[in-house]
């Protein structure tokens, strides 16, 4: 179906090959046409199916004479089989040559009468002790078609009788191709061509073994491994290969040597082969990326689509192969070692099922090929075939041997399936095809070392979840277990078993990218993509959990109580005139609102403030996976350059490495910009936290909060100085005196500099706070339960000063019954994050060295932040495969969950402080 011919009696004029061809039709008195096409001709005895010219058996046709002159007339020439020639013609009816052999050695002539048997152009006696009679067909089990095939019926008797009767090397060896062309598939009732191959095995033990394998029959080709259970584990893992391999040194040894010994259908030695040349892949590619497959450690995936046209162009004849593999002996002299086939198509009894893992159900077979147009054609073998089978999927599997330390392999193993194509319209079919070199290693020792830790971290987060759970009771100031504490615990729980995953996944993924990347004689090979399925779901498992914990913190620190209690006092009094009565009287001096909003606004701008910089985190990891090179230490080959050149073949990306690439960079990155700004930036360029500290006590105004019912932080902002409402005269004259030590300390003691404490109130505080709240509060409420909005605006003025008049009193100890005791935290207390003492009388201020009040900004939950957006960040790049894509993502849901904590956390500030928010900008 590539090209056009001239019809039955027509002549070619011109031909370029392909359709651009032109015909002329030859006159009635020389109706035939030449054997080359090109000329009329008569033909005295006939014309064939094609319109050229026949000759009887023994005949040869003659067309030209012997200086080339095309004759008018054909000549049929007669052969002489006599005893002084034994002449035939051959097969193409050109020439007369000597017969076969098995004719003069049976009839003294080249001619093979009754009784004597004629079969695939040999001649048996009827007196030979010939093998059974043939079943020329060929199965093709995906189609459901059982054909007679052609060539079968040609070839496979002859073939089978001369290896029995003369032990014929051809002979076996086409026996043995018609075989396998059948998928070595054996019946017990059949004799077909692999049924006859069995029957000549059993009966020549006589003959020997070859090169002391029991299974490879002198003469034979060898096909099978043997039949007996479990012979294909003792195969493949009862020896080692006897070389060992390295990555890095002098003495590296990174090619496979595969060298493949090639037969044509007709059993003929054709040559040996190195499969650098690329034989075994279907697909086009620069020789460089083919030879590539070969490199030891590296993964090689290679797959496309082929169209039926042009596998029946190119692979016009099979070839059948014999695949070894190549190594030096201790005394440099050089040995090849057998590589076993799994053949997943076929079908020998229902003991061997190749397929899945078990090797003990494994029939393993050695001769294999790629392509076959032959066997499917049914009746004229220069025809289309009706079937052909193509090897869809070719994997050389290499196994690392268990705990070895010098790159130790068992013998490489070739799997190999094939898809049976019923020719229909070869232009428009195709066929995907691929190959593949594997390389894996037992890794259920990993995975119990996985299952162990991911066991005790678990249930040590279990444990760690209790005391967390058991430290809120405490906080909330309730003692009894709710269904509220059974979902906080399970909240607890989701982040510190996302932490344990995280941990896991990452520890998991640096060690494949050390220990695989680094290694100069091979000792671990990365799992293969499907061994990779359980460590994709720690990742995810990870990321579910510690989203589900992020989304718990945002919601908590959007409903945290909060005031700013302003110390600062009336100076003097002024002259008011009082609405309604026309009377002027003196009042106190109104304190200005401007430093409370101030303070507001500064803490509304670092609600969302980070240790790191998120953009400078998103573009430096990028920067070192996709320009620096870094993504390539993810492919899954030996290599730990950072560069690959533009020839070179890219391996496929590993999802453990890509994880562990990613993950290690981005955590590298972001624990150096927290050096950076804790070290240096914040020392000698910005701190917010510790300013906004400063700015409170300069504003004379401290901050009451409250992140539970019965714990919170405060920031002691009472001035020093007094006054804070001041000019700039009287400021820097204050601030002078500070730095000269003239005046107190900024402490909430006397002589101390604390300004920050965690707080644990008592029960009876929080329900005084509650009750003045709810006044500030309930102008929120619907418009017709509330007076008009001058009373509302006069409500909650009075229930602003009622609050902070409340709790500058209680700071004051004015309270005796709600009073508060200072103290230092326990160490075991700050190691678990939770209080020892129950505050049933008094409240208790703990002593903050730190800025702990930053546990409810993003700043004091640095951690739980970047752990999610390395996990955010690796989904994406699981799931799309691309760096570029995961940095976007990542980089828009940092900007979202922003926009979100900002906004709603500027309406809570707002509702909970009394601050109008058109003042929060």
């Amino acid at each position: 179906g590539s090209s056009c011919v001239c019809q039955p009696g027509y002549r070619m004029v011109s031909s370029n090959g392909g359709s651009s061809i032109i015909c002329e039709k030859c006159p009635e008195n020389m109706s035939g046409v030449t054997q080359d096409g090109w000329n009329c001709i008569t033909c005295p005895k006939g014309l064939t199916s094609e319109g050229k010219c026949k000759c009887l058996n023994n005949e040869i046709l003659v067309e030209r004479s012997i200086d080339g002159i095309l004759l008018n007339e054909a000549l049929c020439m007669h052969c002489n089989g006599s005893e002084q020639s034994f002449s035939a013609s051959d097969a193409s009816g050109n020439r007369c040559v000597r017969c076969e052999q098995t004719f003069i050695n049976v009839s003294k002539s080249c001619d093979c009468s009754s009784p004597n048997i004629l079969t695939g152009g040999l001649c048996f006696s009827a007196s030979d002790s010939l093998p059974p009679k043939g079943v020329a067909t060929v199965r093709f089990g995906q189609l459901g078609i059982t054909l007679t095939s052609a060539w079968f019926l040609k070839n496979l008797q002859s073939s089978a009788s001369a290896c029995w009767l003369y032990s014929n090397l051809t002979a076996c060896q086409a026996l043995g191709n018609m075989c396998v062309m059948n998928m070595n598939s054996l019946s017990s009732s059949s004799t077909d061509a692999c049924g006859l191959f069995q029957y000549i095995y059993v009966n020549t033990a006589r003959l020997g073994i070859v090169h002391s394998i029991a299974f490879w029959r002198h003469n034979l080709p060898w096909l099978y491994y043997g039949d007996q259970p479990g012979l294909a584990s003792q195969v493949l893992e009862a020896n080692h290969f006897p070389t060992i391999f390295s990555f890095k040194g002098t003495d590296k040894d990174v090619k496979l040597q595969f060298i493949a010994a090639s037969f044509d259908a007709a059993g003929n030695f054709l040559k040996w082969q190195n499969l650098e040349g690329g034989i075994l892949q279907l697909c086009p590619d620069t020789q460089t990326k083919l030879s590539a497959a070969y490199a030891f450690g590296t993964t090689y995936q290679q797959s496309c689509k082929i169209s039926v046209s042009k596998i029946l162009l190119d692979f016009a004849n099979p070839i059948f192969y014999d695949l070894f593999l190549e190594y030096n002996g201790d005394n440099g002299q050089q040995y090849l070692w057998a590589v076993p086939v799994l053949n997943l198509n076929l079908q020998y009894s229902e003991m061997f099922v190749n397929q899945g893992s078990n090797m003990n159900n494994w029939l393993l077979t050695r001769r294999f090929f790629l392509v076959d147009t032959l066997s499917g054609k049914e009746n004229d073998l220069g025809k289309l075939p009706r079937v052909i089978r193509i090897a869809s999927k070719i994997t050389i599997s290499i196994r690392l041997v268990s705990h070895t330390q010098r790159g130790t392999i068992y013998p490489p193993l070739l799997t190999i399936a094939y898809t049976d194509v019923l020719v229909q319209n070869p232009e428009t079919q195709s066929v995907m095809v691929s190959f593949s070199v594997s390389y894996e290693m037992n890794q259920s020792e990993a995975q119990i070392q996985t299952d162990i830790t991911l066991g005790v971290l678990g249930g040590l987060a279990v444990l760690w979840s209790l005391l967390k759970t058991a430290g809120w009771k405490r906080r909330t100031g309730s003692s009894i277990i709710d269904l509220q504490t059974v979902l906080k615990f399970l909240l607890f729980y989701a982040g510190d078993l996302a932490n344990v995953f995280f941990v896991i996944t990452v520890g998991t993924g640096i060690y494949w990218l050390v220990f695989f990347k680094a290694q100069q004689f091979v000792s671990v090979l990365l799992p293969l993509p499907s061994q990779e399925e359980d460590f994709v779901t720690y990742i995810a498992c990870a990321f579910s959990l510690k989203a589900l914990q992020f989304l718990q913190l945002l919601v908590s620190q959007l409903a945290i109580d909060i005031f700013f209690i302003d110390w600062e006092r009336p100076k003097g009094k002024v002259l008011k005139a009082v609405e309604g009565e026309g009377v002027i009287k003196s009042a106190a001096a109104p304190v200005s609102i401007w430093r409370t909003y101030f303070i507001a606004n500064e803490w509304n701008e670092i609600q969302t403030v980070r240790k790191i910089n998120p953009l400078f985190q998103v573009l430096a990891v990028l920067f070192f996976l996709e320009v620096v090179g870094f993504s390539n230490l993810a492919l899954m080959d030996s290599s730990s350059s950072l560069t690959r050149g533009s020839e070179s073949y890219i391996a496929p990306w590993s999802r453990i490495l890509r994880f562990g690439v990613s993950a290690a960079l981005w955590l590298a990155i972001a624990f150096l910009q927290i050096i950076f700004f804790s070290v240096f930036y914040e020392r000698f360029v910005e701190d917010k936290i510790s300013q906004f500290v400063d700015l409170c006590c300069m504003s004379n105004i401290s901050v009451f909060l409250l992140s539970h019912s019965c714990f919170g932080y405060y920031i002691h902002g009472r001035s020093v100085h007094g006054h804070a409402d001041t000019n700039m005269e009287e400021m820097n004259i204050n601030l002078k005196r500070e730095a000269e030590n003239l005046c107190s300390q900024r402490g909430l003691l006397p002589n101390t500099d604390g300004q920050t404490f965690q707080i644990s109130i008592s029960r009876k505080m929080r329900l005084h706070y509650d009750r003045i709240h709810e006044t500030l509060t309930r102008k929120r409420g619907p418009a017709r339960l509330l007076d008009s909005s001058a009373n509302t605006f006069e409500q909650s003025t009075r229930a602003y000063n009622t609050m902070n008049k409340f709790l500058s009193s209680f700071i004051d100890h004015v309270h005796k019954e709600m009073d508060y005791i200072v103290k230092d935290k326990l160490l075991l207390e700050r190691i678990l994050g939770m209080e020892f003492m129950e505050p049933i009388e008094k409240s208790i201020f703990y002593n903050d060295e730190g800025h702990s009040f930053s546990d409810v900004l993003y700043y004091g939950n640095e951690t739980t932040l970047l752990i999610f957006d390395v996990l955010f960040f690796s989904i994406v790049d699981l799931a799309s495969q691309s760096f570029v894509l995961a940095a976007i993502l990542t980089y828009l849901q940092q900007e979202i969950f922003r926009f979100i904590r900002n906004t709603l956390g500027q309406k809570n500030l707002a509702s909970k402080t009394l601050v109008d928010e058109r003042f929060l900008i």
